[in-house]
């Protein structure tokens, strides 16, 4: 199983930037696909941004199109999510998942998850 730990919340306002680091560890990190899940308070889960193990596709959720980048460095075991213009309704706790597909970390099913960072927005 994979463990997961991140890092890099915050408070910033609205129109700045934060980089959000996962550190994986455990075996075989290099088949799994990794991504960012998120859930503000009374909302719904939501899956933001996700890369895939082998080459390295990306998929990102329509609310952050254009704003967030992923990407990791397996060399490190670490993933990384760059967020730019930060708008109030970003403010959540996000959550570095783990699974052995993209298609089943979009559909927010995961094998491992961290324990969370916070993300908050001023506007």
């Amino acid at each position: 199983q994979v463990q997961l730990v991140e890092s890099g919340g915050g408070l910033v306002q609205s129109g700045g930037s934060l980089r959000l680091s996962c550190a994986a560890s455990g075996r075989d990190l290099d088949t799994y696909a990794i991504g960012w899940h998120r859930q503000a308070p009374g909302k719904a889960r939501e899956g933001v941004a996700f890369i895939s193990a082998s080459d390295h596709t990306t998929s990102y959720g329509d609310s952050v199109k254009g704003r967030f980048t992923i990407s990791r460095d397996n060399a490190k075991n670490m993933v990384y999510l760059q967020m730019n213009s930060l708008k109030p309704e970003d403010t959540a706790v996000y959550y570095c998942v783990a699974g052995r597909s993209l298609y089943g970390l979009r559909l927010l099913e995961s094998e491992s998850r961290g324990q969370g960072t916070q993300v908050t927005v001023s506007s």
